[in-house]
């Protein structure tokens, strides 16, 4: 008896996971992982090294290479998945029909951006996001304007000059900008610094802009400053520390605390 699609799915991923986050691992490692027989990890690893997933070795097998970028943006997709679904709820309620929005390319954005997939409303949506862009094919009352640029292939975006001029000839009634980190100074962080500058833009050519970050963002730093955080409203999770509500006060940031628990 054949195993329904979606948990033949469910597998490939998982396998893909297991060697991204162990590296080279052996069949019989692999079939622990995911629960499954050696016959069926076998077929599994062929249909991935055809898709040029996996390399196959002996004994066998690893991530390919070019493919760790695909799978890295992927794990950051599923850390944390409800608290984003969460925040991403909060976000889609402060939508308005017949606006013009951006989306940054965070994950917690594509979250929003899945939201309008499903739930779609006569927008004008603008993004610098591959992965959030794909969302809105073939939906209807979406006009989507995708940024030119250089490709950062480690967040499937678009930065550089091109994308920062283009910008410049753009205005948003709303932006929905991810975060990689929060500071304790109370400021938002990348780990990129052409990132760090398109985001600057962004909130300069925006009327109403939100910070949409899990409540595992505060507290951590990265390498480049984006912006103050009060120069724009906070969306979060109900898993926020108190200390960080208060420090949140203490910056005067307006924020939202979305409940965990009504995605649960």
């Amino acid at each position: 008896m054949s195993q329904p699609v979606g948990v033949k799915v469910d597998r490939l991923d998982a396998i893909r996971s297991h060697l991204y986050a162990n590296g080279f691992s052996t069949i019989q490692a692999l079939a622990d992982a995911v629960g499954a027989s050696l016959a069926t990890v076998r077929r599994d690893l062929q249909i991935l090294e055809q898709e040029g997933a996996i390399d196959r070795v002996h004994g066998g097998a690893r991530i390919a290479e070019g493919s760790s970028v695909e799978v890295a943006f992927q794990e950051r997709e599923k850390r944390h998945l409800s608290a984003k679904r969460a925040i991403a709820t909060a976000a889609y309620d402060l939508l308005h029909p017949r606006t013009a929005i951006f989306l940054d390319a965070g994950t917690t954005v594509l979250q929003l951006a899945r939201l309008v997939r499903i739930n779609p409303m006569p927008l004008r949506i603008f993004t610098n996001g591959l992965t959030v862009a794909q969302e809105f094919l073939n939906i209807p009352n979406l006009e989507v304007v995708l940024l030119g640029g250089q490709l950062r292939s480690e967040n499937a975006s678009l930065v550089g000059p091109q994308a920062e001029a283009m910008l410049e000839t753009l205005w948003f009634d709303q932006l929905f900008l991810g975060a990689s980190a929060i500071s304790s100074d109370g400021a938002i962080y990348s780990v990129d610094s052409a990132e760090a500058s398109l985001n600057r833009r962004m909130l300069a050519r925006s009327a109403n802009r939100f910070v949409l970050a899990d409540s595992s963002k505060f507290g951590t730093t990265a390498t480049y400053k984006v912006a103050p955080l009060d120069t724009a409203k906070v969306i979060t999770d109900s898993g926020l520390s108190r200390h960080w509500r208060e420090e949140l006060v203490n910056f005067g940031v307006d924020a939202t605390i979305a409940d965990l628990r009504a995605k649960e």
